[in-house]
């Protein structure tokens, strides 16, 4: 017995894909059907439901009344034969998260367009992904890793899959791509790239193959898969990644691809890289070893966990530290990042007031639900999290003297959460992720733990690394734009409101008021547009230029909109916050008993 699906992209002009499922063994109570409230990899409720514009059912070719039961599930009355469910989903969310259509190309997550069968949640499922009508679509391609049952791969036709959980683990992309492979270590990737670009694609396959094969090699071979694809699509402006099983689907801008000409790794291109690398390490820590909350998702509501920080803080932490162990970026460039993923928490109050365990908690209504006022009430699970995962390899390869690592704890982690998943089905127990760095460590890392996860004390980062031979900076920031990095030369810190802006309308906007900061003093708020300052007109431009020409520490008028109100405020002004990270190898010294090459290498 099989559910049958079948997806068509009816009406691209108007971003609607059709969708009707057909279930052969309805219930006998009346049949519910659901779709997902949010997608595994992004915690927060996302109504997906939202997105059915109609929907009607049938049996044996009549009419079967369908109804709405709750916000994302409906029941269809008694029947006696096999039930078929026809619906409409409008499709015009440009994100890694849920479906788009044009007559460009199609993209779904299974949780946007799938409904669910109550009480039939296991029983294998077959999709048939018809192809667009008309001969402008005729060279439209499909990508996913969904297994086939009679279309060819990159073929639209008949796929399969085990049960619902790995249906809506696929995704699909559509459309005419960009497509090269590659194997690593024996396993066929692809990069499938949507999206005008000139990418120079040997590059890319290159620099990914090497990503590969080290994190592969680093949890230990076979990979957890038999394909991979990296879905991209390349835009003027986005950024985002989300995990699959067996592939990601990710968003860059066009100029962070690499291009034939270019022989170093620019900017854009290493933050790509790093977003790559971050996603495919989820495909063994958190698809694979996962919370026990995660295990199995309902993914009707939030399911909460404390322990975020191991899954994306971890994931962040070996993202870019895989870029320099394969020799992407150079140490140097390493701890410029490192440098910067210290200067974003320390330039957050919330650090002060939220715990990362706290974090890993709230993320449904606090991390996903950011605000004007978050800088200074959350820390990041992400950013705090990898800065944990530094301290706590730091601190267990000093202990041991160099014979055991935070790469051990994952390698035990795999064997024996992650290997056998799929058919025991095990999470991480709340507690058990300490237990066992404990165990595979052979130290008490209870008070390590305590500090690090459920307090708001800061990470003893300065006296690791300087054991590691990494000298340490901590200055005041030299403009709105410098986040992080060493400077050889530290000049006096300059005045500061204590503000984060953006522009709007060519307006200085406050996106941001900080805690204790001389704006919020004065009575400034987020939201307010600044107009002038001692009478000149203020722009985003010569902002830090006026405060610069004023007396340290002085009083400026500042004169803004708030709504539509002209207000003043005097401004005691204030020393910029020694709050920006520099890092960089102590010259002449490898450090400790273990030297930062071998910290930073393997």
């Amino acid at each position: 017995m099989t559910i049958s699906y079948k997806i068509s992209p009816a009406s691209l002009h108007a971003h609607i894909f059709h969708v009707s499922v057909l279930i052969k063994n309805p219930s006998a109570d009346g049949q519910t059907v659901y779709l997902p409230a949010w997608i595994p990899g992004s915690y927060l409720i996302r109504e997906f439901a939202r997105n059915i514009v109609e929907i009607r059912a049938e049996s044996a070719g009549n009419a079967v009344a369908i109804t709405k039961s709750d916000k994302h599930s409906w029941q269809a009355e008694v029947v006696k034969g096999p039930l078929e469910i026809h619906y409409s989903v409008y499709a015009w969310d440009l994100s890694v998260r849920g479906a788009y259509l044009d007559q460009t190309r199609g993209f779904f997550n299974g949780t946007s367009v799938f409904l669910a069968v109550q009480g039939q949640e296991n029983t294998p499922c077959n999709v048939e992904i018809v192809a667009p009508e008309g001969k402008e679509y005729k060279n439209w391609k499909v990508a996913t890793t969904l297994a086939a049952r009679n279309a060819k791969q990159g073929q639209f036709g008949g796929y399969q899959a085990a049960n619902y959980d790995e249906l809506i683990d696929h995704p699909v992309e559509m459309g005419e791509f960009s497509q090269i492979s590659f194997k690593a270590c024996g396993i066929p990737h692809d990069i499938v790239i949507a999206g005008r670009h000139q990418a120079d694609l040997k590059r890319l396959k290159k620099d990914l193959k090497q990503i590969c094969e080290y994190q592969i090699r680093l949890f230990g071979e076979p990979a957890p898969f038999d394909r991979y694809v990296f879905m991209t699509m390349a835009v003027g402006d986005g950024y985002g990644g989300l995990e699959h099983r067996s592939s990601t689907a990710l968003m860059c801008n066009r100029d962070d691809l690499p291009l034939a000409h270019e022989t170093q790794i620019k900017t854009g291109y290493r933050q790509f890289l790093g977003l790559c690398s971050h996603e495919y390490f989820h495909s063994w820590n958190v698809k694979r070893i996962k919370p026990a909350a995660y295990a199995p998702y309902d993914l009707s509501q939030e399911n909460y966990t404390r322990l975020l920080w191991a899954f994306e803080g971890i994931t962040s932490y070996y993202d870019d530290l895989t870029l320099v162990r394969t020799g992407l970026i150079s140490q140097q460039e390493y701890l410029d990042l490192l440098a910067q993923t210290i200067t974003g928490v320390q330039r957050g109050n919330g650090r002060t007031k939220q715990s990362l365990e706290d974090s890993s908690f709230d993320t449904w209504v606090k991390f996903y639900r950011q605000d004007e006022n978050s800088p200074n009430s959350l820390v990041s699970y992400y950013t705090k999290g990898a800065l944990v995962a530094l301290c706590l390899d730091l601190h267990i390869r000093k202990q041991t003297q160099g014979q055991k690592s935070l790469d051990d704890v994952m390698r035990a982690l795999w064997l024996r959460y992650g290997k056998d998943f799929a058919t025991q089905g095990e999470g991480v127990a709340e507690t058990a992720w300490e237990a066992l760095a404990s165990e595979v460590s052979g130290l008490d890392l209870k008070s390590f733990f305590d500090s690090a996860l459920r307090s708001t004390d800061e990470l003893p980062l300065q006296a690791l690394l300087a054991e590691f031979g990494v000298d340490w900076q901590m200055r005041a920031a030299v403009s709105a734009a410098d986040k992080g990095g060493w400077l050889d030369k530290v000049l006096s810190p300059s005045n500061s409101l204590g503000v984060r802006t953006s522009n709007e309308g060519g307006f200085v906007k406050l996106s941001h008021v900080l805690d204790g900061g001389a704006a919020q003093k004065a009575g400034l708020s987020a939201g307010d547009l600044l107009i002038a300052m001692n009478r000149l007109r203020v722009t985003s431009g010569n902002l830090d230029a006026l405060l610069a020409s004023q007396p340290t520490n002085g009083e400026v008028e500042i004169v803004a909109f708030r709504r539509d109100e002209l207000m003043h405020f005097n401004v005691h002004l204030q020393s910029a916050e020694a709050n920006t990270c520099g890092l960089r190898l102590t010259s002449g010294s490898n450090g400790g008993n273990i030297t930062s090459a071998d910290w930073l290498l393997n």
